[in-house]
């Protein structure tokens, strides 16, 4: 585990009281851990524009499985995609709509086309990408 290094922040009292609500209200224990998440939260999203950086990502997807042919078209896209896809997690909502969450890793251009690809299908109702990482620098 790397050094644990402190250092001081200026902010206006205002700015910190909002803080402090929010950190408050998500369930922080410490402004420290509130700043390290953000920090990490951001470092993630700057890794999704490197353009060869391989990263994880998960998109999930709400669908009518009656649509037509809608839940084969998802397992097309996906087995397409054989090389991004390493896996899927897919559960029955109700008697027509399920939910279904997609695990990737590749180049996170490539992903997000991917989720995205996903996301267009006619029939699916709602879907949301959610962008990961490997971890190795974020601890």
């Amino acid at each position: 585990m790397s050094e644990t290094v402190r250092f001081g922040v200026s902010l206006s009292l205002g700015l910190l009281d909002e803080f402090d609500v929010l950190i408050n209200k998500l369930g922080y224990e410490s402004r420290s851990e509130a700043v390290r998440d953000l920090i990490r939260q951001k470092l993630v999203q700057e890794e999704w524009k490197a353009p060869d950086h391989q990263t994880l990502a998960a998109v999930m997807l709400v669908y009518d499985h009656h649509k037509m042919s809608l839940p084969s078209r998802l397992t097309e896209v996906q087995h397409d995609a054989y090389a991004q896809v390493i896996g899927s997690f897919h559960v029955h909502i109700d008697k027509r709509n399920c939910l279904e969450v997609v695990v990737m890793k590749g180049k996170g251009k490539d992903l997000r086309a991917l989720a995205q690809k996903m996301m267009s299908l006619k029939g699916v109702s709602y879907g949301v990408l959610n962008m990961g990482t490997g971890a190795k620098r974020l601890h």
